[in-house]
């Protein structure tokens, strides 16, 4: 017994197919080819004699690495610096192993500018706790001035941007920024 097919069928069954293995392949070429976003995070721990702790996210931008912090513990209604430190080690009860801030350039040389591991000042709340975002042009996730494996330290004084050598105080929280 033979089977009639018929035409209008066949052709609805081909668009069905075609259709769904050109969803099939750009679906698997979207996650080759779309966009990749370049990301790292840290999760600081407080320092002997602190309460300070939170988590700082790193995003890569076009325009730079945009740092989002969350942090609590904090003293209330203070400034406090957020830099990047050289070595990717809290392994000190001080934060002291993790070395000096970062600069890859050596811009702590020169007077009046900014190293790039300083990341400037953030503010803590009436409850100390501070969240928000910088964007720092000068350091990037891969390359001679990625911060990637390093440490991102709160201190307990807000930095100075024209004098980088100048200590902005003890470390409050510690963390290793990690892919």
């Amino acid at each position: 017994m033979k089977q009639r097919i018929d035409g209008q069928a066949v052709r609805r069954f081909i668009v069905v197919a075609a259709a769904s293995l050109l969803g099939l392949s750009l679906a698997g070429c979207a996650g080759f080819f779309g966009p990749h976003e370049k990301r790292a995070d840290a999760q600081l721990v407080p320092t002997m004699g602190s309460a300070a702790r939170g988590t700082v996210t790193f995003s890569e931008r076009s325009d730079g690495v945009q740092v989002t912090y969350n942090l609590s513990g904090l003293p209330a209604n203070s400034d406090h610096a957020l830099q990047i430190h050289e070595r990717g080690d809290c392994n000190a009860a001080d934060g002291s192993s993790a070395g000096r801030i970062f600069a890859p350039a050596a811009d702590e040389l020169k007077p009046g500018a900014r190293v790039e591991g300083d990341l400037g000042n953030i503010h803590a709340d009436e409850n100390g706790g501070a969240t928000g975002f910088i964007v720092a042009p000068d350091v990037s996730l891969d390359g001679v001035r990625s911060i990637l494996s390093r440490s991102v330290l709160i201190l307990r004084d807000p930095s100075d941007p024209y004098f980088s050598s100048r200590s902005a105080g003890p470390a409050l929280a510690c963390g290793l920024i990690r892919q």
